[in-house]
Protein backbone atom coordinates (compact mmCIF):
# COMPACT_ATOMS: atom_id res chain seq x y z
CA UNK A 1 0.00 0.00 0.00
CA UNK A 2 2.95 2.37 0.41
CA UNK A 3 3.20 3.44 -3.27
CA UNK A 4 -0.52 4.23 -3.37
CA UNK A 5 -0.48 6.16 -0.08
CA UNK A 6 2.58 8.16 -1.07
CA UNK A 7 1.13 8.94 -4.51
CA UNK A 8 -2.10 10.16 -2.88
CA UNK A 9 -0.14 12.32 -0.47
CA UNK A 10 1.85 13.88 -3.31
CA UNK A 11 -1.38 14.55 -5.21
CA UNK A 12 -2.89 16.27 -2.17
CA UNK A 13 0.31 18.07 -1.20
CA UNK A 14 -0.49 21.51 -2.60
CA UNK A 15 -4.15 22.39 -2.29
CA UNK A 16 -3.63 26.11 -2.76
CA UNK A 17 -2.85 29.06 -0.55
CA UNK A 18 -6.52 29.53 0.33
CA UNK A 19 -7.00 26.02 1.65
CA UNK A 20 -7.63 26.88 5.27
CA UNK A 21 -10.62 27.46 7.51
CA UNK A 22 -11.89 30.63 9.12
CA UNK A 23 -14.84 31.79 11.12
CA UNK A 24 -16.08 34.83 9.21
CA UNK A 25 -16.66 35.69 5.52
CA UNK A 26 -13.83 37.12 3.50
CA UNK A 27 -13.95 40.74 2.39
CA UNK A 28 -13.03 41.54 -1.18
CA UNK A 29 -9.63 43.10 -1.61
CA UNK A 30 -9.86 46.87 -1.18
CA UNK A 31 -7.18 48.50 -3.33
CA UNK A 32 -4.44 50.52 -1.70
CA UNK A 33 -4.92 54.18 -2.56
CA UNK A 34 -1.31 55.33 -2.50
CA UNK A 35 -0.72 54.71 -6.20
CA UNK A 36 1.09 57.50 -8.13
CA UNK A 37 -1.72 57.80 -10.66
CA UNK A 38 -4.10 59.16 -8.03
CA UNK A 39 -4.26 62.91 -7.56
CA UNK A 40 -2.40 63.97 -4.42
CA UNK A 41 -4.46 67.15 -4.20
CA UNK A 42 -7.62 65.44 -2.99
CA UNK A 43 -7.95 65.08 0.79
CA UNK A 44 -9.47 61.64 0.57
CA UNK A 45 -6.31 60.43 -1.13
CA UNK A 46 -4.01 61.76 1.59
CA UNK A 47 -0.84 59.73 1.90
CA UNK A 48 -0.26 60.35 5.60
CA UNK A 49 0.30 57.13 7.55
CA UNK A 50 -0.32 56.70 11.27
CA UNK A 51 1.38 54.06 13.41
CA UNK A 52 -0.90 52.06 15.69
CA UNK A 53 0.41 49.64 18.30
CA UNK A 54 -1.35 46.29 18.59
CA UNK A 55 -0.66 43.66 21.21
CA UNK A 56 0.12 40.20 19.84
CA UNK A 57 0.10 36.99 21.88
CA UNK A 58 2.14 34.06 20.47
CA UNK A 59 2.46 30.56 21.92
CA UNK A 60 3.87 27.18 20.90
CA UNK A 61 3.18 23.79 22.44
CA UNK A 62 4.10 20.24 21.47
CA UNK A 63 1.21 18.30 22.97
CA UNK A 64 2.76 14.88 22.42
CA UNK A 65 0.01 13.32 20.32
CA UNK A 66 -2.51 13.61 23.17
CA UNK A 67 -5.98 14.99 22.49
CA UNK A 68 -6.89 17.87 24.81
CA UNK A 69 -8.91 16.75 27.82
CA UNK A 70 -12.40 18.18 28.12
CA UNK A 71 -11.54 19.93 31.38
CA UNK A 72 -8.49 21.72 29.93
CA UNK A 73 -8.72 25.43 30.73
CA UNK A 74 -6.89 27.43 28.06
CA UNK A 75 -7.28 30.62 30.10
CA UNK A 76 -4.12 29.79 32.06
CA UNK A 77 -2.04 29.49 28.89
CA UNK A 78 -3.65 32.54 27.27
CA UNK A 79 -3.50 34.50 30.53
CA UNK A 80 -6.73 36.25 29.60
CA UNK A 81 -7.35 37.33 33.18
CA UNK A 82 -4.23 39.51 33.32
CA UNK A 83 -3.48 40.45 29.72
CA UNK A 84 -5.55 41.60 26.80
CA UNK A 85 -4.24 41.40 23.23
CA UNK A 86 -5.74 42.21 19.84
CA UNK A 87 -4.19 39.24 18.02
CA UNK A 88 -3.60 35.70 19.30
CA UNK A 89 -1.44 33.22 17.39
CA UNK A 90 -1.21 29.68 18.76
CA UNK A 91 1.00 26.99 17.27
CA UNK A 92 0.85 23.31 18.17
CA UNK A 93 2.93 20.29 17.25
CA UNK A 94 1.92 16.62 17.42
CA UNK A 95 -1.77 17.28 17.89
CA UNK A 96 -2.06 13.71 16.57
CA UNK A 97 0.45 10.86 16.97
CA UNK A 98 2.98 10.82 14.11
CA UNK A 99 1.99 7.33 12.99
CA UNK A 100 2.21 6.09 9.40
CA UNK A 101 -1.55 6.41 8.93
CA UNK A 102 -1.57 10.00 10.15
CA UNK A 103 1.47 11.02 8.12
CA UNK A 104 0.26 9.44 4.85
CA UNK A 105 -3.49 9.69 5.35
CA UNK A 106 -5.93 12.58 5.56
CA UNK A 107 -5.68 15.07 8.41
CA UNK A 108 -7.80 14.37 11.45
CA UNK A 109 -9.87 17.57 11.64
CA UNK A 110 -11.70 16.55 14.81
CA UNK A 111 -8.68 17.27 16.99
CA UNK A 112 -7.95 20.69 15.48
CA UNK A 113 -11.63 21.60 15.82
CA UNK A 114 -11.49 20.63 19.48
CA UNK A 115 -8.43 22.82 20.08
CA UNK A 116 -10.16 25.74 18.36
CA UNK A 117 -13.26 25.24 20.48
CA UNK A 118 -11.20 25.43 23.68
CA UNK A 119 -9.40 28.56 22.44
CA UNK A 120 -12.61 30.28 21.43
CA UNK A 121 -14.21 29.52 24.78
CA UNK A 122 -11.25 30.93 26.70
CA UNK A 123 -10.84 34.08 24.59
CA UNK A 124 -14.51 35.02 24.59
CA UNK A 125 -15.26 34.17 28.20
CA UNK A 126 -14.40 37.63 29.49
CA UNK A 127 -15.52 39.73 26.56
CA UNK A 128 -18.45 41.34 28.39
CA UNK A 129 -16.28 42.53 31.27
CA UNK A 130 -13.52 43.66 28.94
CA UNK A 131 -15.84 45.65 26.70
CA UNK A 132 -16.31 48.58 29.08
CA UNK A 133 -12.58 48.77 29.92
CA UNK A 134 -11.32 48.65 26.35
CA UNK A 135 -13.89 50.76 24.55
CA UNK A 136 -11.94 53.91 25.44
CA UNK A 137 -8.79 52.50 23.80
CA UNK A 138 -10.33 52.28 20.33
CA UNK A 139 -10.09 55.04 17.78
CA UNK A 140 -13.36 56.69 16.75
CA UNK A 141 -13.26 54.91 13.40
CA UNK A 142 -12.71 51.51 14.98
CA UNK A 143 -15.52 52.17 17.48
CA UNK A 144 -17.95 52.82 14.66
CA UNK A 145 -16.81 49.65 12.93
CA UNK A 146 -17.05 47.56 16.09
CA UNK A 147 -20.64 48.69 16.62
CA UNK A 148 -21.54 46.97 13.37
CA UNK A 149 -19.70 43.69 13.95
CA UNK A 150 -19.67 43.10 17.73
CA UNK A 151 -16.09 44.23 18.02
CA UNK A 152 -15.03 42.86 21.39
CA UNK A 153 -15.27 39.13 20.74
CA UNK A 154 -12.59 37.12 18.94
CA UNK A 155 -12.86 35.50 15.52
CA UNK A 156 -10.65 32.86 13.94
CA UNK A 157 -9.20 34.31 10.74
CA UNK A 158 -6.92 31.36 9.86
CA UNK A 159 -6.68 27.79 11.10
CA UNK A 160 -4.43 25.40 9.22
CA UNK A 161 -3.23 21.86 9.98
CA UNK A 162 -0.53 19.73 8.35
CA UNK A 163 -0.39 16.26 9.97
CA UNK A 164 0.47 17.14 13.59
CA UNK A 165 1.25 20.84 13.10
CA UNK A 166 -1.59 23.30 13.73
CA UNK A 167 -1.50 27.09 13.67
CA UNK A 168 -4.58 29.12 14.50
CA UNK A 169 -4.92 32.92 14.45
CA UNK A 170 -7.59 34.90 16.32
CA UNK A 171 -8.30 38.63 16.21
CA UNK A 172 -10.81 40.97 17.77
CA UNK A 173 -13.83 41.42 15.56
CA UNK A 174 -13.33 45.14 15.03
CA UNK A 175 -10.07 44.29 13.23
CA UNK A 176 -11.69 41.84 10.82
CA UNK A 177 -12.46 44.42 8.08
CA UNK A 178 -8.79 45.45 8.13
CA UNK A 179 -7.42 41.91 7.74
CA UNK A 180 -6.48 41.38 4.10
CA UNK A 181 -4.74 38.84 1.90
CA UNK A 182 -4.68 35.86 4.29
CA UNK A 183 -2.95 32.78 2.92
CA UNK A 184 -0.99 29.73 4.03
CA UNK A 185 2.04 27.77 2.86
CA UNK A 186 2.84 24.24 4.07
CA UNK A 187 6.33 22.74 3.76
CA UNK A 188 6.96 19.09 4.60
CA UNK A 189 10.53 18.20 5.56
CA UNK A 190 9.97 14.77 7.07
CA UNK A 191 9.95 11.30 5.55
CA UNK A 192 11.40 11.28 2.02
CA UNK A 193 12.14 14.98 2.38
CA UNK A 194 8.60 16.24 1.90
CA UNK A 195 6.08 14.46 4.15
CA UNK A 196 4.54 16.46 6.95
CA UNK A 197 5.67 14.64 10.07
CA UNK A 198 8.26 17.44 10.21
CA UNK A 199 8.17 20.84 8.55
CA UNK A 200 6.25 24.10 8.83
CA UNK A 201 2.88 25.75 8.36
CA UNK A 202 3.25 29.47 7.62
CA UNK A 203 0.42 31.99 7.63
CA UNK A 204 0.45 35.45 6.07
CA UNK A 205 -2.01 38.33 6.37
CA UNK A 206 -2.10 42.10 6.35
CA UNK A 207 -3.41 44.31 9.15
CA UNK A 208 -4.11 47.70 7.59
CA UNK A 209 -0.87 48.39 5.66
CA UNK A 210 1.48 46.05 7.54
CA UNK A 211 2.16 42.43 6.56
CA UNK A 212 2.59 39.69 9.16
CA UNK A 213 4.06 36.21 8.75
CA UNK A 214 3.96 33.53 11.44
CA UNK A 215 5.86 30.29 10.85
CA UNK A 216 4.91 27.31 13.02
CA UNK A 217 7.53 24.54 12.84
CA UNK A 218 8.41 21.07 14.01
CA UNK A 219 12.04 20.48 13.09
CA UNK A 220 14.12 17.29 13.02
CA UNK A 221 14.61 15.66 16.41
CA UNK A 222 17.70 14.02 17.89
CA UNK A 223 20.17 14.80 20.63
CA UNK A 224 23.29 13.24 19.13
CA UNK A 225 26.20 15.26 17.90
CA UNK A 226 25.53 16.45 14.36
CA UNK A 227 21.72 16.22 14.60
CA UNK A 228 21.56 20.01 14.69
CA UNK A 229 22.65 19.95 11.02
CA UNK A 230 19.37 18.24 10.14
CA UNK A 231 17.47 21.00 11.90
CA UNK A 232 19.48 23.64 10.08
CA UNK A 233 18.69 21.88 6.81
CA UNK A 234 14.97 21.96 7.67
CA UNK A 235 15.18 25.70 8.33
CA UNK A 236 16.94 26.30 5.03
CA UNK A 237 14.24 24.31 3.21
CA UNK A 238 11.46 26.25 4.94
CA UNK A 239 12.95 29.60 4.00
CA UNK A 240 13.60 28.62 0.38
CA UNK A 241 10.38 26.68 -0.35
CA UNK A 242 7.77 28.74 1.51
CA UNK A 243 5.95 31.00 -0.95
CA UNK A 244 2.78 33.10 -0.84
CA UNK A 245 0.73 34.59 -3.71
CA UNK A 246 1.51 38.16 -4.80
CA UNK A 247 -2.12 39.26 -4.53
CA UNK A 248 -4.38 41.00 -7.08
CA UNK A 249 -2.16 44.11 -7.10
CA UNK A 250 1.05 42.05 -7.32
CA UNK A 251 2.45 43.99 -4.37
CA UNK A 252 2.37 41.42 -1.57
CA UNK A 253 5.51 39.75 -0.20
CA UNK A 254 6.06 36.17 -1.31
CA UNK A 255 8.91 34.94 0.91
CA UNK A 256 8.99 34.75 4.70
CA UNK A 257 11.64 37.42 5.26
CA UNK A 258 9.96 39.87 2.88
CA UNK A 259 7.15 40.54 5.37
CA UNK A 260 7.10 43.52 7.73
CA UNK A 261 6.67 41.48 10.94
CA UNK A 262 7.95 37.89 11.10
CA UNK A 263 7.70 35.43 14.01
CA UNK A 264 9.12 31.89 14.01
CA UNK A 265 7.66 29.53 16.62
CA UNK A 266 7.51 25.85 17.37
CA UNK A 267 9.28 22.75 18.57
CA UNK A 268 12.58 23.70 16.96
CA UNK A 269 14.23 20.74 18.73
CA UNK A 270 17.61 22.46 19.23
CA UNK A 271 19.47 20.91 22.17
CA UNK A 272 22.32 21.79 24.53
CA UNK A 273 25.80 20.76 23.35
CA UNK A 274 27.00 19.41 26.69
CA UNK A 275 27.20 15.92 28.20
CA UNK A 276 23.89 14.74 29.58
CA UNK A 277 25.20 14.53 33.17
CA UNK A 278 26.44 18.14 32.99
CA UNK A 279 23.09 19.33 31.65
CA UNK A 280 21.17 17.60 34.42
CA UNK A 281 23.43 18.98 37.16
CA UNK A 282 23.03 22.51 35.78
CA UNK A 283 19.26 22.08 35.57
CA UNK A 284 19.16 20.90 39.20
CA UNK A 285 21.08 24.02 40.25
CA UNK A 286 19.06 26.24 37.87
CA UNK A 287 22.23 27.49 36.23
CA UNK A 288 20.57 28.64 33.04
CA UNK A 289 23.47 30.83 31.87
CA UNK A 290 25.97 28.00 31.51
CA UNK A 291 23.40 25.95 29.61
CA UNK A 292 22.43 28.82 27.30
CA UNK A 293 26.08 29.39 26.43
CA UNK A 294 25.96 25.95 24.80
CA UNK A 295 22.44 26.15 23.43
CA UNK A 296 22.39 25.21 19.74
CA UNK A 297 19.74 27.73 18.73
CA UNK A 298 21.67 30.55 20.42
CA UNK A 299 24.65 29.58 18.28
CA UNK A 300 22.49 29.75 15.14
CA UNK A 301 21.18 33.18 16.19
CA UNK A 302 24.73 34.49 16.52
CA UNK A 303 26.16 33.12 13.28
CA UNK A 304 24.05 30.53 11.54
CA UNK A 305 20.69 29.91 9.88
CA UNK A 306 19.01 32.48 12.16
CA UNK A 307 21.65 35.18 12.08
CA UNK A 308 19.94 38.53 12.46
CA UNK A 309 16.96 37.09 14.35
CA UNK A 310 16.06 38.00 17.92
CA UNK A 311 15.02 36.06 21.01
CA UNK A 312 13.99 37.32 24.41
CA UNK A 313 15.78 36.54 27.65
CA UNK A 314 15.22 32.93 28.76
CA UNK A 315 14.71 32.83 32.52
CA UNK A 316 12.64 29.65 32.70
CA UNK A 317 13.52 25.97 32.99
CA UNK A 318 14.00 23.78 29.89
CA UNK A 319 10.67 22.78 28.40
CA UNK A 320 11.64 19.25 27.30
CA UNK A 321 11.50 16.35 28.14
CA UNK A 322 9.10 15.66 31.02
CA UNK A 323 7.32 12.56 32.11
CA UNK A 324 3.69 13.28 31.17
CA UNK A 325 1.51 14.46 34.05
CA UNK A 326 4.50 15.20 36.27
CA UNK A 327 7.19 17.78 37.05
CA UNK A 328 9.98 15.22 36.66
CA UNK A 329 12.29 15.26 33.66
CA UNK A 330 12.36 12.07 31.60
CA UNK A 331 15.32 9.79 32.36
CA UNK A 332 16.37 11.27 35.68
CA UNK A 333 18.90 9.00 37.34
CA UNK A 334 16.62 8.08 40.20
CA UNK A 335 13.59 7.70 37.93
CA UNK A 336 14.96 5.92 34.84
CA UNK A 337 13.96 2.38 33.97
CA UNK A 338 16.24 -0.33 32.70
CA UNK A 339 16.84 0.03 28.95
CA UNK A 340 14.97 3.33 28.79
CA UNK A 341 16.43 5.91 26.40
CA UNK A 342 17.49 9.03 28.24
CA UNK A 343 16.95 12.50 26.82
CA UNK A 344 18.69 15.46 28.40
CA UNK A 345 16.54 18.50 29.20
CA UNK A 346 16.57 21.23 26.56
CA UNK A 347 14.78 24.39 25.44
CA UNK A 348 13.24 22.77 22.37
CA UNK A 349 10.21 25.07 22.28
CA UNK A 350 11.05 28.60 21.18
CA UNK A 351 9.69 31.88 19.80
CA UNK A 352 12.00 34.17 17.82
CA UNK A 353 11.38 37.15 15.56
CA UNK A 354 12.95 39.04 12.67
CA UNK A 355 13.18 42.70 11.72
CA UNK A 356 11.87 45.88 13.30
CA UNK A 357 8.47 46.90 14.58
CA UNK A 358 8.12 44.17 17.23
CA UNK A 359 8.84 44.73 20.91
CA UNK A 360 8.65 41.75 23.26
CA UNK A 361 7.25 42.26 26.75
CA UNK A 362 6.77 38.68 27.99
CA UNK A 363 8.69 35.47 27.29
CA UNK A 364 7.87 32.61 29.60
CA UNK A 365 6.47 29.10 29.76
CA UNK A 366 3.22 27.57 30.92
CA UNK A 367 2.86 24.69 33.36
CA UNK A 368 0.26 22.45 31.72
CA UNK A 369 1.34 18.87 32.47
CA UNK A 370 -0.33 16.36 30.16
CA UNK A 371 2.41 16.53 27.47
CA UNK A 372 6.15 15.79 27.66
CA UNK A 373 6.72 19.45 26.62
CA UNK A 374 5.78 22.62 28.41
CA UNK A 375 4.16 25.39 26.34
CA UNK A 376 6.05 28.64 25.70
CA UNK A 377 4.38 32.01 25.23
CA UNK A 378 5.33 35.58 24.36
CA UNK A 379 3.57 38.93 24.16
CA UNK A 380 4.65 41.59 21.68
CA UNK A 381 3.69 45.10 20.74
CA UNK A 382 3.55 45.32 16.95
CA UNK A 383 3.69 48.57 15.02
CA UNK A 384 1.04 48.71 12.29
CA UNK A 385 0.84 51.36 9.59
CA UNK A 386 -2.62 52.84 8.98
CA UNK A 387 -3.05 54.88 5.80
CA UNK A 388 -5.49 57.78 6.15
CA UNK A 389 -6.80 57.38 2.62
CA UNK A 390 -7.42 53.68 3.20
CA UNK A 391 -9.25 54.36 6.45
CA UNK A 392 -11.49 56.94 4.79
CA UNK A 393 -12.13 54.77 1.76
CA UNK A 394 -13.06 51.78 3.92
CA UNK A 395 -15.34 53.91 6.05
CA UNK A 396 -17.60 54.40 3.03
CA UNK A 397 -18.05 50.67 2.69
CA UNK A 398 -18.52 50.16 6.42
CA UNK A 399 -21.15 52.92 6.76
CA UNK A 400 -24.87 52.25 6.84
CA UNK A 401 -25.28 53.76 3.36
CA UNK A 402 -23.42 50.90 1.71
CA UNK A 403 -23.69 47.14 1.98
CA UNK A 404 -20.58 45.49 3.32
CA UNK A 405 -18.43 44.01 0.58
CA UNK A 406 -18.25 40.26 0.91
CA UNK A 407 -17.40 37.45 -1.39
CA UNK A 408 -20.26 35.49 -2.85
CA UNK A 409 -19.67 32.20 -1.09
CA UNK A 410 -16.08 32.76 -0.11
CA UNK A 411 -15.09 32.02 3.49
CA UNK A 412 -11.31 31.77 3.32
CA UNK A 413 -11.31 28.21 2.04
CA UNK A 414 -11.24 26.45 -1.27
CA UNK A 415 -14.45 25.22 -2.87
CA UNK A 416 -15.98 22.12 -1.43
CA UNK A 417 -14.52 22.59 2.05
CA UNK A 418 -16.80 23.70 4.92
CA UNK A 419 -15.89 26.65 7.09
CA UNK A 420 -14.82 25.96 10.64
CA UNK A 421 -17.59 25.05 13.00
CA UNK A 422 -16.71 25.84 16.58
CA UNK A 423 -19.16 25.01 19.30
Amino acid sequence: MWPRLVANKIHRKRLGSNNFVAEFPRYKEIPTLDRPCLSPNSNIFSHHKDIHNYRVFVSTWNVGGVAPPEELDMEELLDTGNTSCEIYVLGFQEIVPLSTSNVLGSENKKISTKWNSLIRRALNKKKIRQHSNEEDELSNHEKSSSNNITGQDFRCIISKQMVGILITVWVRSYLCPYIRSPSVSCIGCGIMGFLGNKGSVSVRFRVHETSFCFVCCHLASGGRQGDEKLRNSNVSEIFSRTSFPRGPSLDLPRKILDHDRVVFLGDLNYRISLPESTVRLSVDSRDWNSLLENDQLRMELMNGEFKGWHEGLISFAPTYKYRPNSDVYHGCFHQSKKGEKKRAPAWCDRIIWYGRGLKQHVYTRGEEHFSDHRPVKAIFTAEVGVLHSLKQFQSFFLSERFDRITSQTDDFICKGRPSIQIL
